[in-house]
């Protein structure tokens, strides 16, 4: 499972300034990663724990802005087709999933 993290924060206050930064930081460190200028992405490994990191993100989401929270599964996710310019790129793979004995 892949959750998107696609948020739209005002910046025109020194406060609202620092709630943006506060929150893009939080999402970096719950191991989101920046696929775009507002749209972040995390592998989940399942849905689950997709539900829980969604829950905990929607509790610090900022008092102003807008946040969506999307959860897609790895298949729907290579579906996305990923342009620089004009050449097109592979999407990224999930990491691989420790297999306990």
């Amino acid at each position: 499972m892949w959750l998107f993290a696609m948020f739209d924060l005002p910046i025109e206050t020194k406060e609202m300034r620092r709630d943006y930064a506060r929150f893009r930081k939080y999402l970096l460190s719950q191991g989101f990663s920046m696929l775009q200028l507002s749209v972040y992405a995390r592998h989940c490994p399942s849905e689950e724990s997709g539900e829980g990191i969604r829950r905990r993100i929607g509790e610090s989401v900022p008092p102003h802005g807008q946040v969506r929270l999307l959860l897609v599964t790895d298949r729907q996710f290579g579906k996305m087709e990923v342009y620089f310019g004009k050449s097109r790129r592979p999407t990224e793979e999930p990491p691989p999933q420790l297999m306990l004995f």
